[in-house]
């Protein structure tokens, strides 16, 4: 796959043009996601970093392009990667699953939601840890 870089550079030019923190851009089977690094400046230091520059920011949006399907949160609540501590986990990088097949329970208000893949597949990468807080819409895992 051959990657537009006109496209990172016009992500990039948006996100300083319209002052945004971050911006996402998806065509068919590929994401691109590009965000500036925020930082807290202590008044007690001396040594203030520039801000990040176009090339370096469209660099790193080059390394998260994301392939593969991702399955996203469908509720807000807390990620479980077993169904109880110490129990074998429903996802671990590098499983073949299929669709419909449960990845994760995401707990939403004591009741467990078993949260099934969207697609079959190979699992790449999870994005969540056990325990961790997860919004709606937020990508939990990935699968190739």
């Amino acid at each position: 796959m051959k990657i537009d870089k006109k496209i990172i550079k016009e992500l990039t030019d948006y996100l300083n043009e319209f002052n945004l923190t971050e911006i996402e851009y998806t065509d068919k089977d590929t994401k691109i996601k590009v965000s500036k690094l925020t930082s807290t400046i202590s008044t007690q230091s001396t040594n203030i970093p520039n801000p990040p520059s176009s090339e370096r920011m469209a660099a790193e949006a080059m390394e998260k392009i994301i392939h593969g399907t991702e399955v996203k949160s469908p509720i807000i609540g807390t990620a479980y990667l077993a169904a109880e501590p110490g129990a074998k986990k429903f996802a671990e990088v590098g499983k073949k699953i299929k669709k419909g097949e449960t990845v994760m329970i995401v707990e939403a208000m004591k009741t467990m939601n078993h949260i099934p893949s969207t697609a079959d597949g190979v699992i790449k990468e999870i994005c969540v840890e056990d325990g961790q807080p997860v919004e709606y819409g937020q990508t939990i895992i990935i699968v190739e």
